[in-house]
């Protein structure tokens, strides 16, 4: 959703009924994201949620039933829209695999600084969510991993000896999700982006070697891409 918790206005509005519905739940969703990076989902309660939604107990238990109901639909919520803002770089066909990692990573380093919230809620809070939210960042990090690994194919020929073995991309996506858990955990979350050099150093490094990891590090750290300095960097 991404909006805020304003209330709709009063009287007769001449809203549709849709629209009034899709506001009420996106206030929800909203209030859940800011509740839990507040008070952390074991002391998140529907009381809590409703009073920053604005909303009537009747009115979240139209659509949820409990407070996890509304954790994961707000977890759904935050990946639908970082999968947005992903799906631009997965349509570069001449990208390089190296400028597929520098562009993911930007992204999702600066969609979290950008938006801290959700960044606890996705990140650090899904742990303790219960199964069913491990269960959701579980297949959304399988799929990452898949991706890189598929992303590697193109690397070497498909009979390479050399060709690192799929446990490759699991272990570099790991490490980066860790990093990231870390600052957020933390508190450090604004400062995301300043890890893009040395995140894309460590996933570079196994697939295109220490030189063109370096290579690419001391690029980034120096505020360039590939064209050229980066304006406002």
């Amino acid at each position: 959703m991404g909006g805020g918790t304003e209330q709709l206005p009063r009287g007769r509005h001449g809203l549709t009924r849709e629209y009034v519905t899709d506001h009420q739940r996106g206030r929800i969703l909203n209030a859940t994201i800011a509740c839990v990076a507040e008070h952390g989902y074991p002391d998140l309660t529907v009381e809590a949620i409703v009073g920053a939604a604005r909303v009537s107990r009747r009115t979240f238990y139209h659509y949820f039933r409990n407070k996890e109901e509304a954790f994961l639909a707000a977890y759904d919520d935050v990946a639908r829209r970082l999968a947005t803002r992903l799906r631009g770089i997965a349509a570069l066909r001449d990208a390089t695999f190296a400028q597929r990692v520098e562009e993911t990573l930007r992204t999702v380093l600066t969609f979290f600084a950008e938006h801290p919230a959700e960044a606890q809620l996705t990140v650090v809070e899904a742990l303790a969510a219960g199964p069913a939210a491990l269960r959701r960042r579980h297949d959304a990090l399988l799929a990452i991993v898949d991706l890189v690994d598929r992303s590697t194919h193109a690397l070497t020929d498909g009979d390479d000896p050399r060709r690192l073995p799929p446990i490759t991309a699991e272990t570099v996506v790991g490490g980066v999700v860790e990093v990231v858990y870390s600052r957020v955990e933390r508190g450090e979350t604004a400062r995301l982006p300043e890890l893009l050099p040395d995140l894309a150093y460590c996933v570079l490094l196994p697939y295109l070697g220490p030189a063109t990891a370096a290579a690419e590090h001391d690029r980034l750290a120096g505020g360039d891409t590939p064209d050229g300095p980066r304006e406002g960097v």
